[in-house]
Protein backbone atom coordinates (compact mmCIF):
# COMPACT_ATOMS: atom_id res chain seq x y z
CA UNK A 1 0.00 0.00 0.00
CA UNK A 2 1.18 3.46 -0.95
CA UNK A 3 1.62 5.86 1.66
CA UNK A 4 0.90 9.87 0.96
CA UNK A 5 2.69 12.85 2.68
CA UNK A 6 -0.65 14.37 3.90
CA UNK A 7 -2.58 11.06 5.41
CA UNK A 8 0.36 10.68 7.19
CA UNK A 9 0.25 13.77 8.47
CA UNK A 10 -3.12 13.80 9.40
CA UNK A 11 -2.60 10.27 11.46
CA UNK A 12 0.43 12.12 12.67
CA UNK A 13 -1.41 15.05 14.11
CA UNK A 14 -4.60 13.16 15.63
CA UNK A 15 -1.81 10.85 17.40
CA UNK A 16 -0.03 13.88 19.08
CA UNK A 17 -3.54 15.07 20.13
CA UNK A 18 -4.53 12.28 21.64
CA UNK A 19 -1.02 10.58 23.46
CA UNK A 20 -0.01 13.92 24.47
CA UNK A 21 -3.04 15.41 24.78
CA UNK A 22 -5.11 13.38 26.15
CA UNK A 23 -8.14 13.98 23.84
CA UNK A 24 -10.88 11.46 23.20
CA UNK A 25 -9.59 9.78 20.02
CA UNK A 26 -13.26 9.23 18.13
CA UNK A 27 -13.73 13.40 18.85
CA UNK A 28 -10.01 13.94 17.27
CA UNK A 29 -10.36 11.58 14.59
CA UNK A 30 -13.70 13.36 14.00
CA UNK A 31 -12.01 16.71 13.56
CA UNK A 32 -9.30 15.55 11.08
CA UNK A 33 -11.77 14.08 8.74
CA UNK A 34 -14.27 17.24 8.26
CA UNK A 35 -10.59 19.54 8.09
CA UNK A 36 -10.51 18.29 4.08
CA UNK A 37 -13.78 17.62 2.78
CA UNK A 38 -11.80 16.70 -0.45
CA UNK A 39 -10.51 13.34 0.93
CA UNK A 40 -12.46 10.54 -0.40
CA UNK A 41 -13.76 7.46 1.35
CA UNK A 42 -10.77 5.41 0.90
CA UNK A 43 -8.51 8.14 2.62
CA UNK A 44 -10.80 8.92 5.38
CA UNK A 45 -10.76 5.05 6.17
CA UNK A 46 -6.75 5.37 6.18
CA UNK A 47 -6.96 7.89 8.81
CA UNK A 48 -9.74 6.52 10.59
CA UNK A 49 -8.58 2.91 10.90
CA UNK A 50 -4.66 3.97 11.34
CA UNK A 51 -5.30 5.94 13.80
CA UNK A 52 -7.98 3.63 16.17
CA UNK A 53 -5.43 0.61 15.49
CA UNK A 54 -2.42 3.14 16.83
CA UNK A 55 -4.12 3.70 19.91
CA UNK A 56 -5.28 0.45 20.45
CA UNK A 57 -1.61 -0.74 19.92
CA UNK A 58 0.08 2.17 21.64
CA UNK A 59 2.29 0.82 24.51
CA UNK A 60 3.23 -1.87 22.00
CA UNK A 61 4.38 0.61 19.65
CA UNK A 62 6.51 3.01 22.16
CA UNK A 63 7.98 -0.30 23.26
CA UNK A 64 9.34 -1.31 19.62
CA UNK A 65 9.79 2.41 18.21
CA UNK A 66 13.69 3.50 18.46
CA UNK A 67 11.83 6.74 20.12
CA UNK A 68 8.82 8.72 21.03
CA UNK A 69 9.38 10.63 17.14
CA UNK A 70 5.97 10.77 15.99
CA UNK A 71 6.69 9.73 12.76
CA UNK A 72 9.07 7.09 14.03
CA UNK A 73 5.75 5.32 16.05
CA UNK A 74 3.77 5.60 13.18
CA UNK A 75 6.54 3.49 11.04
CA UNK A 76 7.17 0.97 13.82
CA UNK A 77 3.55 0.71 13.31
CA UNK A 78 3.41 0.27 10.11
CA UNK A 79 6.40 -1.99 10.02
CA UNK A 80 4.34 -4.13 12.79
CA UNK A 81 2.09 -4.97 9.98
CA UNK A 82 4.92 -6.40 7.63
CA UNK A 83 4.67 -3.26 5.22
CA UNK A 84 7.09 -1.59 3.64
CA UNK A 85 8.06 2.38 4.07
CA UNK A 86 8.95 4.98 1.49
CA UNK A 87 12.41 6.88 1.67
CA UNK A 88 11.16 9.39 3.68
CA UNK A 89 13.43 11.44 5.82
CA UNK A 90 10.83 11.45 8.42
CA UNK A 91 11.54 7.42 8.86
CA UNK A 92 15.59 7.69 9.03
CA UNK A 93 16.35 5.38 12.13
CA UNK A 94 14.25 3.02 11.73
CA UNK A 95 15.35 -1.16 10.75
CA UNK A 96 12.49 -3.49 10.55
CA UNK A 97 15.03 -6.31 11.49
CA UNK A 98 15.94 -4.68 14.62
CA UNK A 99 11.97 -3.82 14.94
CA UNK A 100 11.44 -7.31 14.45
CA UNK A 101 14.03 -8.99 16.61
CA UNK A 102 13.14 -6.76 19.71
CA UNK A 103 8.94 -7.87 19.00
CA UNK A 104 10.55 -11.64 19.35
CA UNK A 105 12.04 -11.35 22.09
CA UNK A 106 8.89 -9.97 24.08
CA UNK A 107 7.47 -12.24 26.54
CA UNK A 108 5.53 -9.45 28.96
CA UNK A 109 1.85 -9.98 28.25
CA UNK A 110 0.50 -6.29 29.19
CA UNK A 111 3.47 -5.07 26.66
CA UNK A 112 1.95 -7.54 24.02
CA UNK A 113 -1.60 -6.79 24.58
CA UNK A 114 -0.73 -3.21 24.84
CA UNK A 115 -2.31 -2.66 28.01
CA UNK A 116 -1.56 -0.84 31.39
CA UNK A 117 0.24 -3.52 33.63
CA UNK A 118 -2.67 -2.51 36.46
CA UNK A 119 -4.94 -3.55 34.19
CA UNK A 120 -3.32 -7.06 33.40
CA UNK A 121 -2.99 -7.64 36.96
CA UNK A 122 -6.91 -7.30 37.39
CA UNK A 123 -8.55 -8.89 34.83
CA UNK A 124 -6.26 -11.74 35.58
CA UNK A 125 -7.36 -11.96 38.96
CA UNK A 126 -10.67 -11.44 38.38
CA UNK A 127 -11.54 -13.16 34.96
CA UNK A 128 -8.68 -15.93 35.79
CA UNK A 129 -7.81 -18.51 33.01
CA UNK A 130 -10.32 -16.89 30.42
CA UNK A 131 -8.56 -13.26 30.88
CA UNK A 132 -5.66 -13.62 28.49
CA UNK A 133 -8.21 -14.82 25.21
CA UNK A 134 -10.38 -12.13 26.58
CA UNK A 135 -7.98 -9.16 26.11
CA UNK A 136 -7.07 -10.64 23.16
CA UNK A 137 -10.48 -10.74 21.79
CA UNK A 138 -10.77 -7.00 22.94
CA UNK A 139 -7.65 -5.87 20.61
CA UNK A 140 -9.67 -7.02 18.06
CA UNK A 141 -11.42 -4.50 15.51
CA UNK A 142 -15.19 -4.71 16.15
CA UNK A 143 -17.91 -5.68 13.55
CA UNK A 144 -20.19 -3.03 12.01
CA UNK A 145 -23.67 -4.58 13.56
CA UNK A 146 -27.18 -2.77 12.57
CA UNK A 147 -30.40 -3.01 14.64
CA UNK A 148 -32.98 -3.00 12.22
CA UNK A 149 -35.98 -0.29 13.63
CA UNK A 150 -39.12 -2.90 13.18
CA UNK A 151 -41.34 -0.25 13.46
CA UNK A 152 -40.82 0.58 9.62
CA UNK A 153 -38.96 -2.41 8.31
CA UNK A 154 -38.32 -6.14 9.07
CA UNK A 155 -34.56 -7.22 8.88
CA UNK A 156 -35.13 -8.93 5.90
CA UNK A 157 -35.94 -5.96 3.78
CA UNK A 158 -33.87 -4.12 5.00
CA UNK A 159 -30.81 -6.78 4.50
CA UNK A 160 -32.48 -6.73 0.86
CA UNK A 161 -32.26 -3.15 0.60
CA UNK A 162 -28.66 -2.36 1.67
CA UNK A 163 -28.09 -5.47 -1.02
CA UNK A 164 -29.27 -3.27 -3.80
CA UNK A 165 -26.91 -0.99 -2.89
CA UNK A 166 -23.82 -3.90 -2.98
CA UNK A 167 -24.21 -3.52 1.10
CA UNK A 168 -23.70 -6.81 2.07
CA UNK A 169 -24.99 -8.10 5.62
CA UNK A 170 -25.28 -11.75 7.08
CA UNK A 171 -27.94 -12.23 10.11
CA UNK A 172 -26.23 -13.20 13.70
CA UNK A 173 -27.72 -16.23 15.04
CA UNK A 174 -29.55 -15.37 18.36
CA UNK A 175 -29.89 -11.86 17.83
CA UNK A 176 -33.44 -11.66 15.76
CA UNK A 177 -32.95 -7.30 15.36
CA UNK A 178 -29.47 -7.90 14.08
CA UNK A 179 -27.37 -7.46 11.33
CA UNK A 180 -23.82 -7.41 10.42
CA UNK A 181 -21.88 -5.32 7.73
CA UNK A 182 -19.84 -7.95 5.48
CA UNK A 183 -17.20 -4.98 4.98
CA UNK A 184 -16.76 -2.05 7.14
CA UNK A 185 -17.99 1.09 5.88
CA UNK A 186 -19.76 4.18 6.73
CA UNK A 187 -23.05 3.41 7.03
CA UNK A 188 -24.55 6.42 8.54
CA UNK A 189 -24.30 7.88 4.50
CA UNK A 190 -27.00 5.62 3.47
CA UNK A 191 -31.11 6.97 2.95
CA UNK A 192 -32.00 3.83 4.96
CA UNK A 193 -30.40 5.49 7.65
CA UNK A 194 -31.54 9.14 7.16
CA UNK A 195 -35.21 7.02 7.07
CA UNK A 196 -34.86 6.10 10.81
CA UNK A 197 -34.69 1.93 9.26
CA UNK A 198 -31.64 1.20 11.66
CA UNK A 199 -29.18 2.20 14.47
CA UNK A 200 -25.81 0.86 14.51
CA UNK A 201 -25.74 -1.06 17.72
CA UNK A 202 -23.43 -3.97 18.35
CA UNK A 203 -25.29 -7.14 19.10
CA UNK A 204 -24.40 -7.80 22.90
CA UNK A 205 -26.11 -4.25 23.42
CA UNK A 206 -29.77 -5.28 21.90
CA UNK A 207 -29.70 -8.09 24.35
CA UNK A 208 -30.24 -5.09 27.33
CA UNK A 209 -33.70 -4.45 25.86
CA UNK A 210 -34.78 -7.50 25.13
CA UNK A 211 -33.92 -8.87 28.61
CA UNK A 212 -36.45 -5.95 30.22
CA UNK A 213 -39.77 -8.27 28.11
CA UNK A 214 -41.35 -4.84 27.73
CA UNK A 215 -44.70 -4.98 26.47
CA UNK A 216 -46.79 -2.49 24.61
CA UNK A 217 -48.48 -0.29 27.35
CA UNK A 218 -46.41 -0.51 29.73
CA UNK A 219 -44.31 2.34 31.35
CA UNK A 220 -40.75 2.07 31.43
CA UNK A 221 -38.23 4.09 32.66
CA UNK A 222 -34.64 3.83 31.10
CA UNK A 223 -32.90 5.59 33.98
CA UNK A 224 -29.31 5.77 32.10
CA UNK A 225 -30.25 6.57 28.63
CA UNK A 226 -27.60 8.68 27.60
CA UNK A 227 -28.14 9.31 23.57
CA UNK A 228 -30.92 7.06 24.12
CA UNK A 229 -30.13 4.00 22.38
CA UNK A 230 -31.51 1.35 24.30
CA UNK A 231 -34.68 3.74 24.85
CA UNK A 232 -34.93 3.30 21.19
CA UNK A 233 -35.00 -0.38 20.78
CA UNK A 234 -37.56 -0.88 23.89
CA UNK A 235 -40.12 1.60 22.10
CA UNK A 236 -39.76 -0.67 18.68
CA UNK A 237 -40.45 -3.99 21.05
CA UNK A 238 -43.16 -2.19 22.72
CA UNK A 239 -44.73 -1.08 19.12
CA UNK A 240 -44.15 2.42 20.12
CA UNK A 241 -47.19 1.75 22.52
CA UNK A 242 -47.18 2.66 26.35
CA UNK A 243 -44.49 5.01 27.39
CA UNK A 244 -40.59 4.85 28.10
CA UNK A 245 -39.02 7.63 30.17
CA UNK A 246 -35.52 8.31 29.46
CA UNK A 247 -33.46 9.54 32.10
CA UNK A 248 -30.05 11.02 32.65
CA UNK A 249 -28.04 13.22 34.76
CA UNK A 250 -26.52 15.32 31.67
CA UNK A 251 -29.14 17.11 30.04
CA UNK A 252 -27.50 17.40 26.63
CA UNK A 253 -27.48 14.05 25.80
CA UNK A 254 -31.19 13.61 25.90
CA UNK A 255 -31.45 16.07 23.34
CA UNK A 256 -29.71 13.34 20.78
CA UNK A 257 -32.42 11.01 22.01
CA UNK A 258 -35.22 13.45 20.97
CA UNK A 259 -33.33 13.59 17.62
CA UNK A 260 -33.16 9.65 17.09
CA UNK A 261 -36.51 9.37 18.12
CA UNK A 262 -37.93 11.62 15.77
CA UNK A 263 -36.32 9.62 12.51
CA UNK A 264 -37.15 6.41 13.90
CA UNK A 265 -40.86 7.49 13.78
CA UNK A 266 -41.05 7.31 17.68
CA UNK A 267 -43.55 8.72 19.79
CA UNK A 268 -43.71 7.44 22.96
CA UNK A 269 -40.09 8.53 24.72
CA UNK A 270 -40.14 10.74 27.32
CA UNK A 271 -36.65 12.23 27.86
CA UNK A 272 -36.83 13.64 31.53
CA UNK A 273 -33.63 15.14 33.16
CA UNK A 274 -32.44 13.66 36.89
CA UNK A 275 -32.39 17.45 38.43
CA UNK A 276 -31.64 15.68 41.54
CA UNK A 277 -33.33 13.36 44.45
CA UNK A 278 -36.77 14.63 43.97
CA UNK A 279 -36.88 14.04 40.22
CA UNK A 280 -35.88 9.98 41.65
CA UNK A 281 -38.38 10.50 44.41
CA UNK A 282 -41.30 11.38 42.00
CA UNK A 283 -41.39 8.45 40.67
CA UNK A 284 -41.44 6.20 43.15
CA UNK A 285 -43.09 2.66 42.59
CA UNK A 286 -44.42 3.85 39.06
CA UNK A 287 -42.44 1.98 35.96
CA UNK A 288 -43.80 -1.85 35.40
CA UNK A 289 -39.57 -2.11 34.33
CA UNK A 290 -36.68 -0.61 34.70
CA UNK A 291 -33.49 -0.46 32.79
CA UNK A 292 -29.96 0.58 34.86
CA UNK A 293 -27.94 0.41 32.28
CA UNK A 294 -25.04 2.22 34.84
CA UNK A 295 -21.75 4.01 33.90
CA UNK A 296 -19.22 1.37 33.39
CA UNK A 297 -15.00 1.05 33.25
CA UNK A 298 -16.00 0.11 29.56
CA UNK A 299 -13.84 -2.95 29.38
CA UNK A 300 -16.59 -4.83 27.30
CA UNK A 301 -16.23 -2.41 24.40
CA UNK A 302 -12.58 -1.63 24.10
CA UNK A 303 -12.46 -2.73 20.19
CA UNK A 304 -14.54 0.46 20.10
CA UNK A 305 -13.39 2.32 22.54
CA UNK A 306 -9.43 1.61 22.45
CA UNK A 307 -8.35 5.08 23.89
CA UNK A 308 -10.21 3.69 27.31
CA UNK A 309 -7.57 1.45 28.38
CA UNK A 310 -5.42 4.92 28.57
CA UNK A 311 -7.66 6.97 30.84
CA UNK A 312 -8.58 4.47 32.81
CA UNK A 313 -7.17 3.72 36.62
CA UNK A 314 -7.72 1.16 39.12
CA UNK A 315 -9.47 4.75 41.51
CA UNK A 316 -11.74 5.76 38.48
CA UNK A 317 -12.93 1.97 38.32
CA UNK A 318 -13.08 2.10 42.15
CA UNK A 319 -15.38 5.49 41.81
CA UNK A 320 -17.51 3.99 38.92
CA UNK A 321 -18.42 0.92 41.19
CA UNK A 322 -19.25 3.01 43.97
CA UNK A 323 -21.77 5.53 41.46
CA UNK A 324 -23.18 1.69 39.90
CA UNK A 325 -24.12 0.97 43.62
CA UNK A 326 -25.64 4.22 44.26
CA UNK A 327 -27.85 3.97 41.30
CA UNK A 328 -28.82 0.40 42.14
CA UNK A 329 -29.48 1.63 46.03
CA UNK A 330 -31.49 4.67 44.84
CA UNK A 331 -33.05 4.14 41.51
CA UNK A 332 -34.50 0.79 42.08
CA UNK A 333 -37.46 2.96 44.12
CA UNK A 334 -39.19 3.50 40.93
CA UNK A 335 -40.24 0.25 39.72
CA UNK A 336 -43.43 -1.33 41.11
CA UNK A 337 -43.71 -4.12 43.16
CA UNK A 338 -43.81 -7.71 40.40
CA UNK A 339 -42.24 -5.19 38.18
CA UNK A 340 -38.99 -6.61 36.21
CA UNK A 341 -35.69 -4.54 36.76
CA UNK A 342 -32.61 -5.05 34.57
CA UNK A 343 -28.88 -4.03 36.16
CA UNK A 344 -26.61 -3.66 32.79
CA UNK A 345 -22.80 -2.98 32.13
CA UNK A 346 -20.72 -2.95 29.42
CA UNK A 347 -17.98 -3.90 31.34
CA UNK A 348 -16.57 -7.70 31.80
CA UNK A 349 -14.96 -7.40 35.32
CA UNK A 350 -16.82 -9.02 38.00
CA UNK A 351 -16.81 -6.53 40.20
CA UNK A 352 -18.88 -4.10 38.75
CA UNK A 353 -20.94 -7.09 37.73
CA UNK A 354 -22.31 -9.72 39.70
CA UNK A 355 -20.22 -8.49 42.58
CA UNK A 356 -22.73 -5.05 42.94
CA UNK A 357 -26.04 -7.10 42.20
CA UNK A 358 -25.13 -9.35 44.96
CA UNK A 359 -24.15 -6.31 47.13
CA UNK A 360 -27.47 -4.90 45.92
CA UNK A 361 -29.78 -8.00 47.51
CA UNK A 362 -28.41 -7.99 50.23
CA UNK A 363 -28.72 -4.80 51.63
CA UNK A 364 -32.18 -3.16 52.91
CA UNK A 365 -33.12 -1.95 49.65
CA UNK A 366 -32.32 -5.07 47.72
CA UNK A 367 -34.36 -7.34 50.07
CA UNK A 368 -37.58 -6.94 48.04
CA UNK A 369 -35.77 -8.08 44.98
CA UNK A 370 -34.99 -11.59 44.00
CA UNK A 371 -32.58 -12.36 40.84
CA UNK A 372 -33.77 -14.06 38.02
CA UNK A 373 -31.26 -14.48 35.78
CA UNK A 374 -28.17 -12.71 34.65
CA UNK A 375 -25.63 -13.28 31.50
CA UNK A 376 -21.96 -12.73 31.53
CA UNK A 377 -20.82 -11.86 27.70
CA UNK A 378 -17.83 -12.27 26.85
CA UNK A 379 -16.14 -11.38 23.24
CA UNK A 380 -14.77 -14.57 23.21
CA UNK A 381 -17.43 -16.55 23.49
CA UNK A 382 -19.79 -14.08 21.89
CA UNK A 383 -17.91 -12.84 18.93
CA UNK A 384 -19.63 -9.62 19.83
CA UNK A 385 -19.17 -6.79 22.74
CA UNK A 386 -18.18 -7.60 26.60
CA UNK A 387 -21.35 -6.42 28.67
CA UNK A 388 -23.11 -8.06 31.82
CA UNK A 389 -27.20 -8.39 31.89
CA UNK A 390 -28.80 -9.25 34.99
CA UNK A 391 -32.66 -9.39 35.42
CA UNK A 392 -34.12 -9.22 39.01
CA UNK A 393 -37.61 -8.98 39.73
CA UNK A 394 -39.54 -6.91 43.24
CA UNK A 395 -41.60 -9.20 44.84
CA UNK A 396 -45.27 -7.77 44.99
CA UNK A 397 -46.45 -6.30 47.70
CA UNK A 398 -48.74 -8.71 50.43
Amino acid sequence: MKLFPNLVRAVVEAIDEIFHQNRYADKVIEKVLKSNPKWGARDRGFIAETVYDMVRWRRLIEYLSPSGDLYHLFGTYWLMHDRTLPDWREFKGLHPDHISRKYRQLDNRAILQSIPDWLDEMGSKQLGEKWEKEIDTLNQQAEVVLRVNTLKISREDLRQRLAADDIDTYLPRGYKDALVLAKRQNIFQHPAFKEGLFEVQDASSQKVATALDAEPGMRVIDACAGAGGKSLHLAALMEDKGRVISMDTEAWKLQQTKLRARRNGISIIEPRPIEGTKTIKRLRESADRLLLDVPCSGLGVLRRNPDTKWKLSPESIEKVQSIQQDILQRYSTMLKPGGIMVYATCSILPSENQDQVNTFLASPAGKEFELIEDEKVLAQESGFDGFYIAKLKKRASI
